[in-house]
């Protein structure tokens, strides 16, 4: 170890070289390279973290830059995966990573996360979450939370000596029209640094033992007002029996009649008249949309219903699924038609015609 490359961290008292020494020996596991991951993993890295797990499966969109700040325009439509190891190992080249090239699921969460000692939630959904937490309870490894929604965001530390669970603090999770969408809702490009940092924090205090982790506390930041609020909460005692995972942590809608897949949908474009309603912004449409789609943002859905074809099918779409969901609940008791929706939204869509 280049002991004169942290000589800013080896020299306050309260950490010295035998933190230091510790960050060197950790493994972290960062889920998610966008947002938040972002800060997460550059200060990991810079600070000495030894080994740095990634989790991601995703490629570089222009809206990202906005608040993805290791990300460049030229590297549009690459993968996030391989773009941030690249720049992360010019930024510090004795730090080992790890890369996985998938998303998190039931299927290979346990085996990923056992290698490291703490993990790192930096994803944008709920269903990963649930899945984090419940492995980190089987394999008793904390996990530090961070979550954003427009000018806020928040921080925790999860599964801490014993300490509460995410289940602990929000029991189930909300259904899949009750879910926010940033795609919807938007979050303040800086905010994803501000809770990143914080989460690279605590992190830091959990691996070094310097400090008081963010246990049993829930930090909220809110960025309009530049205020703190703690909430503190106490652990349930059978949310850290887990010993099994669930089969599926995709929320179950009781309307599943309504959703089709991406492959149902691709024969239905080749028919000519399909009537499609794209309920994204003005701005996502602009950047890709079907041929035969009409764009009526879903905050204007309930204005513009006379521009909707009761006479026809309807096929609503938005980029991930929760607006077109939303859009169906909306719309469903109010137009004697038949709705549909597209199942995962353009993104699914997308990854099965690159596929096929």
């Amino acid at each position: 170890m280049n002991t004169k490359r942290y000589i800013r961290q080896t020299i306050l008292k309260s950490f010295g070289a035998e933190a230091q020494q510790k960050l060197k020996t950790a493994k972290v596991l960062v889920v998610g390279a966008g947002g938040l991951g972002v800060p997460v993993l550059q200060y990991l890295n810079a600070m000495g973290v030894g080994v740095l797990g990634i989790v991601e499966n995703d490629t570089i969109d222009l809206s990202n830059l906005q608040r993805q700040v290791l990300y460049s325009e030229a590297e549009v439509g690459l993968p996030k995966l391989e773009v941030a190891r690249q720049k992360l190992v010019a930024q510090n080249s004795e730090t080992v990573l790890h890369t996985y090239a998938t998303f998190l699921t039931p299927g290979n969460a346990l085996e990923i996360i056992e290698k490291y000692d703490l993990v790192v939630d930096a994803t944008d959904n709920f269903p990963t979450r649930y899945l984090i937490n419940d492995a980190c309870v089987m394999l008793q490894k904390p996990f530090v939370y961070g979550a954003l929604h427009e000018f806020e965001g928040q921080v925790s530390v999860f599964n801490y000596k014993g300490g509460p669970t995410y289940r602990c603090l929000f029991p189930t999770m909300p259904g899949k029209g009750e879910m926010p969408d940033c795609n919807e809702n938007g979050v303040l490009g800086v905010i994803p640094g501000i809770i990143g940092n914080l989460q690279a924090l605590e992190a830091v205090k959990v691996l070094t033992g310097i400090g008081k982790p963010l246990a049993g506390t829930l930090l909220i930041f809110d960025g309009l007002s530049q205020q703190y609020q703690k909430i503190n909460f106490e652990a349930v005692k059978e949310n850290l029996k887990r010993t099994a995972l669930e089969t599926s942590y995709e929320t179950i809608s009781c309307d599943t009649d309504f959703s089709i897949s991406a492959d149902v949908f691709s024969s239905l474009l080749q028919q000519k008249n399909i009537q499609i309603i794209d309920v994204r912004t003005p701005l996502e449409f602009s950047d890709f949309h079907f041929e035969e789609a009409k764009n009526i943002p879903l905050q204007e859905l309930t204005t513009r219903i006379s521009e909707i074809d009761s006479s026809q099918p309807v096929y609503l779409v938005c980029q991930s699924g929760v607006r077109s969901t939303k859009a169906y609940h909306q719309l469903k008791d109010t137009i004697n038609t038949t709705f549909y929706e597209l199942e995962g939204g353009i993104n699914n869509y997308l990854k099965y015609a690159v596929s096929h």
